[in-house]
């Protein structure tokens, strides 16, 4: 798969991609048609990248108090659903006055979490028909 890298949103997103693509990882991004629906009044959200193996990656640089409770929602709405974040630095804080760092509050609410990259081990994990189903379930029909 060859990496576009004019189509991602931030420079996080393109080493991932070219982290994947060195790999020979197989990934979608962003892919057409995929929606995951929740309500808070019903909106939708766009995975950046969805692995093979069902595992969803969030890159964030700046985690605002709006992707916190968005992902919250998901996750109670879409239990099998099993996203996960890269960050460009997860010790960043979630606000000046806040002593909790993007990796704490991840950690409290049971999100897996890395910095810069994926680790190699969520590329290798295997396909889970729960997670993959929670995928199909978000497309568009």
């Amino acid at each position: 798969m060859k990496v576009t890298f004019n189509k991602y949103r931030s420079g996080l997103e393109k080493r991932i991609a070219s982290f994947l693509t060195s790999c020979k990882h197989r990934f979608s991004y962003e892919p057409r048609g995929l929606w995951v629906r929740y309500i808070k009044p019903e909106s939708k959200y766009k995975p950046d990248f969805i692995l093979t193996n069902g595992v969803v990656i969030e890159a964030k640089g700046l985690f605002r108090p709006i992707d916190r409770s968005k992902h919250l929602l998901i996750s109670k709405q879409h239990p099998n659903l099993d996203v996960r974040f890269v960050f460009s630095n997860s010790k960043n804080k979630l606000s000046k006055k806040s002593k909790t760092t993007y990796g704490m509050w991840c950690a409290r609410h049971g999100f897996l979490y890395s910095d810069q990259t994926i680790p190699k081990s969520w590329l290798y994990e295997r396909p889970s028909k729960k997670k993959l189903q929670a995928i199909k379930d978000c497309y568009e029909q």
